[in-house]
């Protein structure tokens, strides 16, 4: 079962391609320090699988998980329960936590494929669909992936799975406003960028009255992850309110962190690198 878009055959090449990135680290490949302060390489491992064994427990016993994140949200630090899963993960040996995340997420793909359609499965956010959840598990998985390739100085190349990132970034335009206390547009944007291979992915009407958003996938999605300053892309604005989300972007639900600092003294592209935690679960407004 491929899902809509071959969502779910994407999850797994997406994690296949970041497993062959860390499947051969030594141990001090695993304890690289990333752009999240305070987490190794191991950490990000150790999140991601973390947070596949939820989305797992979300998509088959969806009362369980709805029970356990009530008790975890009414803690005196709601999010404390991030750091302290990617922390306990990171302290297990490479080769234990490597096969944790890969059950995990074959167990994950493996639920999803099996859910009737129209399931909606609970999540931190909104409930979702099997393919939001996909897709929110592609998103993250890369941005994290980013951060790995950052601690390893290895630069990705970038496949077409991105679409499913780019879609997800757009689709969680208004959570972005209101984590920020902020009142969306009446009406959306038109978002148009284009893909590793020159391909134009595009979301919202040609003739969009709130502004229009145009410039490359990577950079897009890297705003999208805050795994850049806003200042370091060329990504282009065409109207107050659409520059205003761009300085806001986040597909990932919790708090937005205080995101990468500027790296360049000009809007001439960049990769970031910096502080921001991008430690944040997959927001349902933009998952299908």
């Amino acid at each position: 079962m491929n899902g809509p878009d071959g969502v779910f055959d994407d999850l797994r090449d997406e994690g296949e391609a970041l497993d062959a990135l860390v499947a051969e680290l030594d141990e001090a490949g695993w304890a690289a320090p990333t752009p999240a302060p305070g987490w190794s390489v191991a950490h990000q491992i150790a999140h991601l699988a973390w947070t596949d064994r939820q989305a797992l427990r979300a998509a088959t016993d969806p009362e369980g998980f709805r029970r356990e994140t009530e008790q975890l949200m009414a803690g005196a630090d709601p999010m404390s329960f991030v750091d302290e899963g990617a922390a306990e993960g990171a302290r297990r040996a490479p080769a234990a936590l490597l096969g944790e995340w890969r059950a995990a997420r074959a167990q994950l793909r493996e639920a999803l494929c099996a859910l009737p359609e129209g399931t909606r499965i609970p999540w931190f956010g909104l409930p979702m669909s099997a393919a939001g959840q996909a897709t929110a598990r592609i998103m993250e998985m890369w941005a994290h992936g980013e951060d790995v390739a950052d601690a390893l100085g290895t630069v990705r190349e970038p496949t077409a799975r991105l679409r499913h990132v780019v879609r997800i970034g757009v689709r969680a335009r208004d959570f972005a406003y209101a984590v920020h206390g902020l009142t969306p547009p009446a009406g959306p944007f038109r978002v148009e960028v284009t893909g590793p291979e020159g391909q134009l992915w595009a979301h919202g009407p040609e003739a969009a009255p709130f502004g229009r958003v145009t410039g490359d996938a990577v950079e897009f999605c890297r705003l999208a992850t805050r795994r850049v300053h806003r200042d370091d892309t060329r990504v282009r604005a065409e109207g107050e309110e659409a520059e205003r989300w761009l300085g806001i972007a986040q597909a990932f639900a919790g708090p937005p962190g205080p995101g990468r600092p500027r790296v360049r003294d000009t809007g001439a592209g960049g990769t970031g690198g910096g502080t921001d935690d991008g430690r944040g679960r997959a927001a349902e407004g933009g998952a299908a």
